[in-house]
């Protein structure tokens, strides 16, 4: 029993806390050295070379490096992040509609219903006329010229 032994009040409660807030300034750190260094490799307005010194400088002086880039080129991070967000976000709403459409090229029943309950929302096809179409488009026999046919015979 030569070896000490540390008890729980050996470690007070500021340190504890002042443990925890270095630790989360750590994380902070390393999540703002990897947005700065995405945003490197996202900006199209930069050479080449100005990638490659702006990398160079953030790995080789991290802490004065991506202070410098912060305040030189900071303003527009949040620009770029928010333009390459929206594109991510037309491709993917691109890829849902041509995925919704099928390979044939036509509109699929869902989009068929859409419409269909879109002109009963206006008020030119009645319940009725609603749900045969519905049972049409359903089945697998009604394509978008039945909802069509159904508004001009209602002719409201």
């Amino acid at each position: 029993m030569s070896g000490a032994t540390y008890l729980a009040y050996d470690y007070p409660l500021l340190s504890a806390f002042w443990t925890m807030l270095v630790f989360f300034l750590w994380i902070m750190w390393f999540v703002l050295l990897f947005r700065v260094v995405m945003d490197i490799f996202r900006d199209d307005h930069l050479s080449g070379w100005a990638k490659a010194g702006w990398l160079v400088f953030t790995v080789v002086l991290p802490f004065l490096g991506v202070f410098v880039y912060v305040i030189a080129r900071g303003k527009n991070m949040g620009r770029r992040e928010i333009a390459q967000a929206r594109a991510q976000q037309e491709a993917f709403d691109s890829y849902v509609r041509e995925t919704a459409r099928g390979a044939d090229g036509r509109t699929s029943s869902v989009d068929e219903l859409a419409r269909l309950s879109e002109i009963k929302a206006r008020g030119d096809i009645s319940d009725d006329e609603f749900r045969r179409a519905k049972e049409l488009v359903l089945s697998g026999h009604g394509p978008a010229e039945h909802a069509d046919r159904f508004a001009s015979s209602a002719g409201r």
